[in-house]
């Protein structure tokens, strides 16, 4: 199997109450296309339940990690993102990743983050349609599209979207790789 991704290394944040498929669909995506997939919690060791009930690990806790430790950043779904934006480390680690131009793929109830992170301003994004209010007064160009892309940023829906998510990131990154640096994303913020 082709692995365009070896050599990769990406951050995927969890917390209780992630929606299970947006969590382990891209983990494992990413993981089969060759990156090296860290799950960053709140501490590393701590286990977690997702909204359907499937457990997973922290590899390590978000205090311990740096921007430069990682390519890029996914963040599922579900209500994990409202604690998610609690965790001061975890909304460093998504500023920083988007202030050095790598990749902020988030999905769903992922936008809260991405709002906390004051990312969203001036740029186009989706997520679930019950949260588009949010980004909206974030700043955000909300579109209803089941992916996103706005240079480093990549953004989809829900579960269904899955699939066209999974194939943006992993373009994203393909691009990313190729280009052999990272260019900062155009400071659209306050």
């Amino acid at each position: 199997m082709e692995q365009p991704l070896k050599g990769t290394r990406i951050a995927v944040l969890i917390e209780n109450t992630y929606q299970d498929l947006e969590f382990w669909y891209p983990t494992l995506r990413l993981r089969a296309a060759g990156a090296e997939v860290q799950v960053v919690g709140e501490s590393a060791g701590k286990a977690y339940t997702g909204s359907h009930g499937y457990p997973a690990q922290a590899e390590v806790g978000a205090k311990d990690v740096r921007a430069e430790d990682f390519d890029g950043v996914v963040i599922p779904g579900g209500y994990a993102p409202d604690k998610m934006r609690r965790n001061p480390a975890m909304v460093d680690l998504v500023k920083s990743l988007d202030r050095d131009g790598k990749l902020v793929a988030a999905i769903c109830h992922a936008g809260w983050m991405l709002a906390e992170a004051d990312i969203v301003r001036g740029r186009r994004t989706t997520s679930v349609a019950n949260i588009r209010t949010d980004l909206i007064h974030a700043g955000a160009n909300w579109e209803d599209a089941e992916v996103v892309v706005d240079r480093n940023l990549v953004t989809s829906r829900e579960p269904k979207d899955l699939p066209a998510f999974g194939e943006a990131i992993i373009d994203s990154l393909v691009a990313q790789k190729k280009a052999g640096r990272r260019e900062p994303a155009l400071s659209t913020r306050r």
